[in-house]
């Protein structure tokens, strides 16, 4: 319902309408609504929401990446999520150069292919930090050789198996690469005319820089569409089980070595005296030959013990724990 006009109001409107202030076509012009030409060409298969979710996904892939890759390449990696934008597929092959690395990617259960394309600086960089180098691109671009595909396939199926766990929210995926192209003509793996989500990342390895482009079509995200939305991806992460962090963190931290030590007492001397043992010496400690021992992990007392044997071997009997609190 629109707002009433009080009498006041009504009076002034009347009196601007009758000495020619205000036009009543004016008026009508304000009123009607405005038409948003629409173009077929580039139909708007992605929203804002859906672009922003995909820059929030792959903003925990740059994570992986980042973490990952310097095992391999021994340098420190920078990785950041500039853009995210819809064009279609023949924009973003007109913008490719030659020669390019194309890497496409089977995005299983999801149909169709997606594609890593990898800026060549970064492709050189990459080949000459595996053997050896200092990681420096080329001064002059020129085709990647067979050895050095094969050098680069390695480092493409790391990042492409990276993919699975951001991904994990959204859809249970399975990447695969499939082969690895550098001419743009021979990765048409969707129409011309078809829309594609382009995220755009770029990569800082040591003091080279470069972008690292994500195709990702229309046709393959189709099916999950209504799940790229940020309200349907927070609340899938609050409803993760929180028992699989908990007993993943568990065995991780039961794995990690610690050092135990038992106390059997302590005593002081002097440095002549100390310098003068001989074997068959006794030093007489702090403590009684029944009495408990103090048992420490790491650096902190945890537990008393007596002092006993297993076997052939020294051991100890836990007889209290001592709490932080005490």
């Amino acid at each position: 319902m629109g707002e009433v006009l009080s009498q006041n109001e009504i009076d002034n409107l009347l009196k601007a309408l009758s000495s020619g202030e205000l036009d009543v076509d004016e008026i009508k012009d304000k009123d009607e609504k405005q038409v948003k030409n629409y173009d077929f060409a580039r139909p708007a298969k992605f929203s804002k929401e859906h672009l922003r979710t995909l820059e929030i996904i792959f903003e925990h892939y740059g994570r992986l990446l980042s973490t990952n890759l310097p095992v391999y390449l021994r340098k420190n990696v920078q990785i950041e999520v500039m853009n995210s934008e819809a064009v279609t597929y023949s924009e973003f092959t007109n913008a490719l150069s030659n020669p390019v690395l194309l890497g496409i990617v089977n995005f299983a259960p999801l149909k169709g292919n997606i594609i890593i394309e990898i800026a060549e600086n970064l492709g050189y960089a990459i080949v000459d930090r595996m053997l050896g180098g200092k990681g420096l691109p080329l001064e002059k671009a020129r085709d990647f050789s067979e050895i050095e595909l094969l050098i680069l396939e390695r480092i493409f199926n790391v990042a492409v198996n990276l993919l699975e766990e951001p991904w994990e929210s959204v859809c249970k995926v399975e990447p695969r690469l499939e082969r690895i192209e550098t001419n743009s003509q021979y990765a048409q793996i969707i129409s011309p005319t078809e829309m594609i989500a382009l995220v755009t990342l770029n990569i800082k390895i040591g003091e080279v820089e470069g972008l690292l482009n994500v195709c990702l079509p229309y046709i393959t995200l189709e099916s999950v569409m209504d799940k790229l939305n940020t309200k349907y991806w927070y609340s899938s992460l609050q409803e993760k089980d929180e028992q699989q962090y908990t007993d993943k963190m568990q065995a991780l931290i039961s794995r990690a070595p610690i050092p135990i030590k038992a106390v059997l007492g302590n005593s002081t001397i002097s440095v002549n005296d100390f310098l003068g043992l001989q074997r068959g010496d006794v030093i007489r400690l702090d403590t009684r030959t029944d009495g408990e021992l103090s048992i420490y992990v790491g650096n902190m007392k945890k537990f008393t013990a007596l002092p006993g044997a297993s076997g052939d071997n020294y051991a100890v009997r836990i007889t209290s724990v001592i709490r932080e609190e005490q």
